[in-house]
């Protein structure tokens, strides 16, 4: 996917955090750090990096048409193993504290509470959404 593909699956899908630009996805995927792992339809897609160990769930996208048919599982399940594959003992990540959907998603692929960021989101209202901090272990 093209980092303009991206920026428009991402502003389908997302509200809170703020949808990110075509330039934002250009800047990461620069990085040889940063993976993307897509399905072959643009329906959904993950991108991630790996640093000494750990690896960074960045963002997760499903187009909203396309929910519940176990895209972003699918996605998820290969973020694991390309960070395995990356020298990942461990991942983490951010999720918006009212984002339901996503916490159960992560929660049932194995991710845990570690943390808690308030205010760390402003959604569209202008309120503040917190981030809790997600992580999980490849050992």
């Amino acid at each position: 996917m093209t980092p303009d593909q991206l920026a428009a699956l991402h502003a389908r899908a997302f509200t809170t955090p703020a949808p990110w630009r075509a330039g934002s996805f250009a800047a990461l995927l620069d990085s040889p750090l940063v993976f993307l792992i897509a399905d072959a339809d643009h329906r959904s897609f993950a991108l991630g990096r790996v640093v000494a160990g750990e690896a960074e769930l960045l963002t997760l996208a499903t187009d909203p048409a396309c929910r519940r048919h176990g895209l972003a599982r699918a996605r998820l399940d290969a973020f694991d193993a390309e960070a395995r594959a990356r020298g990942a003992e461990r991942a983490f990540l951010e999720v918006a504290e009212d984002n339901a959907a996503a916490r159960a998603l992560y929660a049932a692929c194995g991710w845990t509470a570690q943390g808690r960021r308030p205010g760390y989101y402003v959604a569209p209202t202008g309120a503040s959404v917190a981030a809790l901090i997600l992580c999980k272990s490849f050992a």
